[in-house]
């Protein structure tokens, strides 16, 4: 705990419930999962195939209803027009206060070569529209989701990769998903000669402090503020906060309070676990969530 910069532990009541979405699949590996709550139920979704980078790579879907999860179904795919596929990565479901529901994704060899697409479902992710290719320059929320904002406009914490790792933030408006003028895109977050850093996660502390908290190659969770509602940020600074070079993702509560899952140790992923914050700044151990051998 000393390591993770967190003090008393919070105590938590027992999950509501716990299990599999699946325990046989079409595919061999599954990774960067993403669940959004439906009006007809949970929702989940993830990139699965041979291995991660792999041309066969695709999205897949889950629902859950009142007699489980349903079986896994492949909505989205990197074929191109002339046959051949590109791996799909980091799917992230979102539902707007006003619109169908949203799957972002990316597609491309690497994320060094990589671009982002969008698919959009009008009944609880049951059907999806065909994939929409995001204007030259906005990759969509890399692994996270959007922070919607008093207005309508959203934020997407976006990142590269192809000249070091580099946070940006995306700004869009629910209009029309591949209109360039829908979109605006921000100044870097970081120097990766500071900071390595990507795939942040957004938490809106009021209308206009925004705080951005991202995965680093620096063993540590770093983030970064905005005091003028994602205009401008603030340099990134480390937290207190171990990170193995992991995906992290965090939420506000109704309450006020902040949670962010994430690994804590600056290396492995074993160990994953909930921590809890009244400020963002200060956290506290919430909820041990797994600890096993495995990735």
């Amino acid at each position: 705990l000393a390591a993770a910069g967190l003090a008393r532990a919070e105590v938590a009541s027992p999950p509501v419930a716990s299990g599999f979405v699946f325990e046989r699949a079409p595919f061999r590996s599954a990774h960067a999962s993403t669940i959004v709550e439906t009006r007809a139920g949970l929702l989940v979704a993830w990139f699965g195939g041979t291995e991660e980078g792999h041309p066969d790579v695709g999205i897949w879907v889950s629902r859950r209803n009142a007699s489980g999860w349903s079986a896994p179904v492949e909505v989205a795919t990197g074929r191109q027009p002339d046959g051949s596929r590109h791996p799909c990565w980091n799917p992230v479901l979102f539902q707007p206060s006003v619109g169908p529901l949203v799957l972002f994704y990316q597609v491309g060899p690497s994320p060094r070569g990589w671009w982002g697409l969008a698919r959009t479902s009008a009944d609880e992710g049951r059907t999806w529209s065909e994939a929409v290719r995001l204007p030259d320059g906005i990759l969509g929320p890399i692994r996270a989701k959007p922070l919607e904002l008093p207005g309508g406009d959203v934020l997407a914490g976006s990142s590269t990769e192809g000249r070091g790792w580099v946070v940006h933030v995306e700004r869009w408006t629910p209009a029309d998903l591949a209109s360039a003028g829908a979109w605006r895109r921000s100044s870097p977050l970081n120097d990766p000669k500071a900071f390595e850093a990507i795939q942040p996660t957004l938490l809106a502390h009021s209308k206009a402090r925004l705080q951005a908290l991202c995965r680093s190659r620096q063993g540590v969770v770093t983030e970064a503020w905005s005091e003028d509602g994602g205009a401008t940020w603030g340099e990134m600074a480390a937290t207190a906060l171990p990170n193995p070079s992991a995906g992290i993702d965090a939420l506000r509560l109704a309450d006020g309070r902040f949670l962010l899952a994430y690994n804590p140790t600056t290396s492995g992923r074993e160990r994953l676990e909930v921590a809890v914050s009244d400020d963002g700044k200060a956290w506290r151990r919430g909820a041990l969530l797994e600890d096993s051998p495995g990735e």
